[in-house]
This record gives structure tokens, sequence and C-alpha cells, in this order.
């Protein structure tokens, strides 16, 4: 069986987002005094007390750039809650944000979505990773909210 891992944001994109985010607006830390913000840095929710700073993310964008794909309208950015200084990252390998509702969103290796699956069980994410990579057109997918539709994490095709 093959694992599939969530990728946090990389540590070289996290300090571009800490300077200036994907919509050109410099970092607005703040004290998050409830909690539960899922992270996308560490893939885990805030703690009460923790710095953290909700920027604008461009998933599909920076992948293309990396890949040279061309996503055209589906290059959106969206809100994402990252830990305003640096942080250590994910502390374990297990799939982060599971316990509620999620779309696994699927993307071609030129950027545009081909589909999806709403994900409702937590022990279902792999075998709808694994439906998704059967296909050769995809090249990642996102799971997303379902709630906002915003980006939680990557899951690249395995090697």
């Amino acid at each position: 069986m093959t694992t599939y891992l969530a990728r946090p944001l990389t540590p070289q994109v996290l300090k571009e987002l800490r300077t200036s985010d994907d919509a050109g607006r410099p970092l607005r830390p703040f004290t998050d005094a409830e909690g539960d913000a899922p992270l996308r840095c560490c893939l885990r929710r805030s703690a009460p007390g923790e710095r953290i700073a909700l920027v604008s993310y461009a998933p599909l964008r920076r992948w293309a750039a990396e890949t040279g794909a061309e996503p055209g309208a589906y290059d959106e950015q969206g809100p994402v809650f990252i830990h305003a200084d640096e942080c250590c990252g994910p502390d374990t390998e297990t799939l982060p944000f599971a316990n509620t509702h999620r779309t696994v969103r699927r993307y071609s290796t030129d950027g545009r979505i081909l589909g999806g699956r709403l994900v409702e069980d937590p022990t279902a994410f792999e075998p709808a990773f694994a439906e998704a990579f059967a296909d050769p057109e995809v090249a990642l997918v996102q799971v997303r909210a379902v709630e906002f539709g915003c980006f939680l994490y990557e899951v690249r095709r395995p090697q």
C-alpha cells in the first residue's frame, strides 16, 4: 500500500510569505486567543496564545512556477494560517485535518482541475489519493476544507 504524505508549506515559501504574501501584503501577526486555526506550516491546529498570521497564498501558482505549468484561471489565491515566526514543521506523518469533511481536488500537469472527491471518513483519504493518482493525467491533488474551500495541503504523485 502506498502511503501519501501531506506537504506543508516549505521553509522557503514560509520565509517569503512572512515578508510579503502572495497578494503583496506585509505580514500582520496576531496572538490567537482561541486557538484551533489550521496552520499550513506545521499541519496542526493552533493553540491559544500562539502568534500566527493569516496570509494570502497561491498554491497552484507556486507549483506551476516549479513545473512550468500554465494554470490560467485556476491560479487562485486564498487565506491560510501560518505561524508568524519560524516553527519546527509537522511532528507527525499522519494525514492532518482529517476529522471532518474534506475535498480531494485533482489537477493535471498543466494546472487544470480534473475533478474532485468528497471525503467524509478519515480512513477514506488513502483510497481517494490512490483513485486520483490512478489517472495518469493527475499530477497533484489538493486537500481543501469543505466549509470555505480553503487550501489545507497538497499531495503529489508518489515517486
